[in-house]
C-alpha cells in the first residue's frame, strides 16, 4: 500500500519535483464531487497537488504546461471514470504518466471511480464505446497523415488503458479513504 504522506515534506524542491501529486481525471465526471474532495484532502495534508482547471476539447494536443506538470510530479492519481476514455486529452495524459511511472519510478495510483478494472483493461462498456468512437473518427479522417496519427494514438491509448488497469488500484465504491493520508481520511 502506498501512503502519500510518505512523501517527505518539501520533496518537490529536493528532487526537482514541483508537485507531489498530479491528478488526472475527466472533469465532467468527477470535478465537482470526488476530485475536488480528493484535491482538498491532499492540499490539507500539505501535498503540493496539480489540478488542471480547464476542460479541453477532444482532439487537442496536451498543453506544454500540462506536459511539464506531469514531468515535474512525483506521484500520480488517475481517476478512471465512465467518460475518462472519451477524452483524447485524458488518454494522452495517461500515456505520459505511464511513461513517467515506467521509466522514472514515479508513484501511480489508479482509482476506479464507478468503473470496473476489467472494463478498463479490456476496453469494454464505456471504455469500449469511447475507443470505438475514436476509431470511427480515424476512419472518417481524409488526410492520410492524420489518419496514421490517429492509428498510432489509438494503439498507445489501448496499451495505456490495459497497463493502468493491471496496476493495483483503489475502487472508489469500496473505500474512498483507504488511499488518502490518514490526516485526510476524516474529511471524507
Amino acid at each position: 500500500m502506498v501512503i502519500l504522506t510518505e512523501l517527505p515534506p518539501g520533496s518537490s524542491s529536493t528532487h526537482d519535483y514541483r508537485y507531489d501529486v498530479f491528478l488526472s481525471f475527466r472533469g465532467r465526471d468527477t470535478r465537482l464531487g470526488f476530485t475536488n474532495h480528493l484535491y482538498e484532502a491532499l492540499k490539507n495534508a500539505n501535498l503540493t497537488t496539480f489540478l488542471d482547471d480547464e476542460e479541453i476539447e477532444t482532439g487537442e494536443d496536451l498543453k506544454p504546461e500540462l506536459e511539464n506538470a506531469i514531468k515535474a510530479s512525483r506521484a500520480f492519481i488517475v481517476v478512471l471514470s465512465v467518460d475518462y476514455a472519451s477524452s483524447t486529452w485524458c488518454l494522452n495524459e495517461l500515456v505520459l504518466i505511464l511513461d513517467q511511472h515506467r521509466n522514472y519510478g514515479r508513484i501511480l495510483i489508479p482509482i476506479f471511480y464507478h468503473v470496473e478494472p476489467t472494463d478498463v483493461r479490456k476496453q469494454q462498456s464505456s471504455f469500449g464505446d469511447a475507443m470505438a468512437k475514436h476509431k470511427q473518427r480515424m476512419e472518417t479522417e481524409e488526410s492520410a497523415e492524420k489518419k496514421s496519427q490517429w492509428a498510432r494514438n489509438i494503439e498507445l491509448w489501448e496499451k495505456a488503458l490495459t497497463e493502468v488497469a493491471d496496476l493495483k488500484g483503489k475502487d472508489a465504491k469500496k473505500s474512498v479513504t483507504t488511499f488518502l493520508p490518514h490526516s485526510c481520511a476524516s474529511m471524507m
